[in-house]
């Protein structure tokens, strides 16, 4: 398991990658993520629900920002989002899409969203999460209100060090709860 808290200028190396991911800029880390009531994120390259309005939600936190996600989550999606600047994490050095950038490592991913200068949302998938919860300020958490059968959840949260700053319940075919944590200092 690779440590994200460390000094992030050793992830080549093998040392701690980079922990208190603030790279002098002002740019704020975020997750943004939608779980079922038992943690589940995905069943093979989908989303285990239909939920109206829960994309809605996504698409008003994450416009105007970057997004960095997996390869796989990117693959399932399709096509860069409007208005957003997308960048993929893939270890393939071939691998390309239109519109996108492609970082062989999250370290690489979130020093080229620094330079974008805007904030960087973290969309997944299970890995991406598990690796950059310990570096964002701010989760953005939808827990839709149904358990669901996938098999990539999302890690356990709230964590200690996040404090609870915003809920909103929505109703819909299936309701659901957006939450808004913030890191503590």
């Amino acid at each position: 398991m690779t440590d994200l808290r460390a000094d992030r200028t050793g992830i080549e190396t093998g040392a701690q990658p980079f922990g208190d991911y603030n790279s002098g800029t002002d740019v704020k880390t975020a997750i943004v993520v939608a779980r079922s009531l038992n943690g589940v994120i995905g069943n093979g390259s989908k989303i285990p629900w239909k939920v109206k309005g829960e994309q809605s939600l996504f698409k008003h936190i994450t416009m105007g920002g970057t997004l960095v996600m997996g390869r796989k989550t990117f693959e399932s999606i399709g096509l860069p989002l409007p208005g957003r600047k997308t960048i993929i994490v893939s270890r393939n050095k071939k691998y390309s899409h239109a519109g996108c950038k492609v970082c062989p490592s999250i370290k690489a991913a979130l020093r080229l969203g620094d330079e974008i200068k805007k904030p960087i949302f973290i969309a997944g998938g299970g890995e991406i999460y598990r690796l950059t919860l310990p570096i964002v300020e701010t989760v953005h958490i939808t827990t839709v209100q149904t358990e669901v059968t996938g098999e990539v959840y999302f890690p356990d949260f709230p964590t200690p060090d996040f404090e609870l700053a915003e809920e909103r319940e929505y109703e819909s075919n299936v309701n659901y709860l957006y939450q808004r944590y913030e890191k503590q200092s």
